[in-house]
């Protein structure tokens, strides 16, 4: 593996050791068929601890979903592999996955799509509940996660239909909670949410992962919201991740031009209604520099 793909910490030799994490993923590698094929994921490496919460960022079209879905085993890889704990994690076919693998689990970024709307989500928690009991973990109840959500328990009865955007995709963080995985993986969880809701809603998907000592893979357009929850974050161009580190080293101090475009996209609230200046086509090729020492960077007197 290249030192400058892996995201924990940048590796100087081959005799530095690379950090242990309940998810491992190296040089993976998406292809989509087509003349000529689309290369979505290119050598795409990082490492997620328990108890961690790992940010993925970049424009629309990048990359980020299709490595999620590598990574949970929706999406097959041209080449690298992913171990979860250790395991590797496989593509999912028509056969039933492995009781292990359900150690990870997915929210996506409609709820809609994700939720049954003819079963009560009493019912579809409690498949994360079975999924959990299925690995050894202690049985709990549907009305339990629905509570460490924010939403009323007694609601185990009602359907998808009779509850708001906000409040499904709650559903769905307790749907891939109960299951109690030890890897969370969160594609644009909040971004059809309202401005009001998305800071809320991804402080509390922090909040319990973290109390679960679970990791998570938090992928977001909102680079606001990420400031606030993620450890670390990863930033991908074109299929790459081009930086990545502790948040607020990347944030008070971003290296590749491709960060620095990101952060400086940002509106201002500064009243005098200015928006940020569309970036141009040599802006554009310089994203596509690999700049090493923007790669695995640490916390301000970390590894001093």
């Amino acid at each position: 593996m290249s030192e400058h793909t892996i995201s924990g910490r940048r590796l100087s030799g081959s005799a530095v050791p690379r950090p242990a994490g309940v998810l491992t993923v190296d040089d993976v590698v998406v292809d989509y068929r087509g003349r000529p094929p689309l290369r979505a994921v290119d050598g795409a490496s990082l490492a997620i601890g328990a108890g961690e919460v790992v940010a993925l960022v970049g424009e629309s079209g990048c990359g980020k979903s299709s490595l999620a879905r590598a990574i949970v085993g929706i999406e097959r890889r041209t080449s690298g592999t992913v171990r979860l704990a250790g395991e590797e994690v496989p593509v999912l076919g028509l056969r039933r996955r492995a009781a292990a693998m359900t150690g990870i689990q997915m929210v996506f970024q409609d709820p809609n799509s994700s939720l049954n709307p003819r079963r009560p989500v009493g019912d579809q928690i409690q498949d994360g509940v079975r999924a959990a009991v299925a690995r050894g973990e202690e049985p709990s109840e549907p009305h339990e996660w629905l509570m460490r959500v924010g939403l009323d328990p007694q609601a185990v009865r009602r359907y998808p239909h009779e509850f708001s955007g906000g409040q499904k995709q709650r559903i769905a963080i307790a749907r891939a909670l109960a299951a109690r995985p030890r890897m969370l993986v969160a594609d644009e969880p909040i971004s059809a949410l309202d401005a009001s809701t998305q800071t809320s809603v991804a402080a509390l998907m922090r909040s319990l992962v973290v109390d679960a000592a679970a990791g998570m893979l938090f992928i977001s357009h909102d680079l606001s919201v990420v400031r606030r929850i993620a450890d670390r974050t990863l930033v991908m161009y074109r299929g790459r991740i081009v930086e990545s580190g502790h948040t607020e080293t990347i944030w008070r101090d971003p290296l590749h031009p491709y960060t620095r475009a990101l952060l400086a996209a940002i509106p201002v609230p500064d009243g005098a209604g200015r928006l940020p200046l569309a970036p141009q086509e040599a802006d554009r090729d310089a994203w596509t520099e690999v700049v090493p020492a923007a790669l695995g960077r640490m916390a301000p007197g970390e590894g001093a």
